[in-house]
């Protein structure tokens, strides 16, 4: 039977309760430990401006592991749309708002040609996700490198910069597209046919070839979107850094494979919850910012985060095979 995927802001499910029971415990450990700091105006706008990039990526790479993939280019295919977007901003500057929006849409089509390149690679040529997305990866990573020299690419008009620094009734702007974004994914995967093409592939790819649906189509859609998703969180961070690298967030691959399975989404395809996976991003962000108000090396930070990959990931084998024996001892009693 296929399992559904749901989407709740703040869904009460079992791994939602062990979350928030998780995130309580935090902030008392860290509120005694850091104090006051740890929600000071300045803590709450560090952490505010950085989870949206954080989730907007992690948000793609759940995607792609719903549908039983992976995409590791999605911080590649950020930097490279970025650096696209501050290319095309310094040939049509003289055109304004009409000059940013043609530079948008040239990062949005090439991070949809690296989605393109994905799903084919995957559907078509049947490369596993691991070996085709790691590829891409390099290859997206070698050009960005290519253009720039290693350098950046800097000063952009007021209104980029304000997606990544500004603020809107005291809120981070980069939160309301991060709210954006979240709601019509949401409506998608549990409300449109895409959304259950993607969760039965996760789970079954042949019961969706066998009722008649190209699932080639269904793949490609997925990791063009997941392109697109990753487009979005460049724009934000060329935004926040005024500037363009192929090596910025180099660190937040890990970050969102981590949210995505501390998060509930089943590595294995099928099954997820975007509330499960915002829960876990504020997990993540509150122990690095306390991490750094205590002075700790943000090294630690991802080892933390890095052990904590591990440990969720054995819990869950360790779930399922204690779950399959209980199961079978029933059948035999």
């Amino acid at each position: 039977m296929m399992r559904h995927i749901a989407l709740s802001s703040f869904a009460v499910s079992p791994t939602n309760r062990r979350l928030l029971g998780l995130l309580a415990v935090l902030i008392i450990v860290f509120g005694f430990a850091v104090g006051k700091n740890l929600f000071s105006p300045a803590a709450l706008w560090s952490m505010g401006i950085q989870l949206p990039e954080f989730a907007i990526l992690s948000l793609a790479m759940m995607l792609t592991l719903l549908s039983g993939g992976l995409d590791l280019s999605i911080i590649a295919t950020a930097d490279l749309s970025a650096l696209t977007t501050a290319y095309v901003l310094h040939h049509v500057a003289m055109l304004g708002y009409g000059g940013i929006f043609i530079a948008f849409a040239a990062g949005l089509g090439v991070a949809a040609l690296i989605g393109v390149v994905n799903g084919i690679l995957i559907s078509l040529l049947g490369v596993s996700p691991i070996l085709a997305t790691l590829g891409t990866m390099t290859a997206v990573k070698g050009i960005g490198i290519g253009l720039t020299h290693g350098g950046v690419v800097s000063g952009f008009p007021s209104l980029v910069t304000f997606i990544g620094n500004g603020t809107l009734l005291g809120v981070p702007f980069s939160l309301f597209i991060l709210a954006l974004i979240v709601l019509p994914l949401g409506l998608m995967l549990t409300r449109s046919p895409l959304g259950t093409f993607i969760a039965i592939t996760g789970t079954d790819e042949s019961v969706v070839r066998y009722s008649g649906v190209a699932t080639y189509k269904v793949i490609i859609k997925v990791y063009v979107l997941s392109a697109m998703l990753s487009a979005v969180a460049g724009f934000i961070m060329m935004g926040r850094f005024n500037s363009a690298n192929p090596s910025y967030g180099e660190s937040y691959l890990l970050v969102t494979i981590l949210a995505a399975v501390l998060g509930g989404v089943d590595p294995n395809g099928g099954f997820g919850r975007i509330s499960g996976l915002l829960i876990a991003l504020v997990i993540l962000q509150l122990i690095s910012t306390a991490f750094n108000l205590l002075g700790l090396s943000p090294f630690l930070t991802l080892a933390i985060w890095g052990g904590t990959l591990v440990l969720t990931a054995g819990v869950g084998i360790l779930r399922e095979r204690f779950g399959a024996l209980h199961v079978f001892r029933r059948k035999l009693s």
